[in-house]
């Protein structure tokens, strides 16, 4: 991902609170349930493929400790939280810039009347995090505070003590010699 000018991230934000009803307005389109997740973060309609720009969730594989002392996917945990907000919220979705085959986009699901981003949702919820740069950097603040704040609270993932970061588990792959696999 590529950092966007604040003002682009600005408009988005002012054109997700500026639109009401049922179908997706002008320039957006529905995140409906059938479209196949391949993270809890990614998806694809079998034409095109979309991630939530900003958004990081757990890794596939990786695990946690949970309340009954087993291991648990956090892959998994991210990807059904995910597919339980498409099924609840029925987001509707802007593109934000296209990478090759990706289209990187920012969704905003209708929740008590309200139009609240899914990002911050997935984040909030402790379910997802906010997506980091190569310098290490949150893409988004607003995410960051979000995953602080689930973080402190200890909201979903966040409750069992082993769950880390996936930056962590990315950095180490990144930082890992070429040709050299995973044991």
């Amino acid at each position: 991902m590529s950092r966007f000018p604040l003002t682009v991230l600005v408009v988005i934000a002012v054109g997700f609170a500026c639109t009401a009803g049922n179908a997706a307005p002008p320039g957006y389109f529905d995140l409906s349930p059938g479209v196949t997740l391949m993270t809890g973060e990614s998806w694809s309609d079998g034409a095109k493929s979309y991630r939530l720009y900003g958004v990081q969730s757990c890794l596939r594989s990786t695990t946690y400790t949970n309340g009954a002392g087993q291991l648990a996917d956090c892959g998994d945990a991210s990807l059904s939280m995910f597919a339980a907000y498409i099924k609840d919220t029925r987001p509707v979705c802007a593109p934000v810039v296209v990478l090759g085959e990706l289209t990187y986009v920012m969704c905003y699901s209708s929740v008590g009347g309200q139009q609240l981003d899914l990002g911050t949702l997935l984040i909030s919820s402790g379910f997802a995090f906010a997506a980091l740069d190569k310098d290490g950097l949150p893409y988004s603040a607003n995410y960051a505070v979000a995953e602080q704040t689930a973080r402190e609270e200890k909201r979903g993932l966040w409750q069992f003590s082993d769950v880390q970061h996936p930056a962590i588990a990315l950095a180490i792959e990144a930082n890992k010699p070429a040709g050299s696999s995973q044991q």
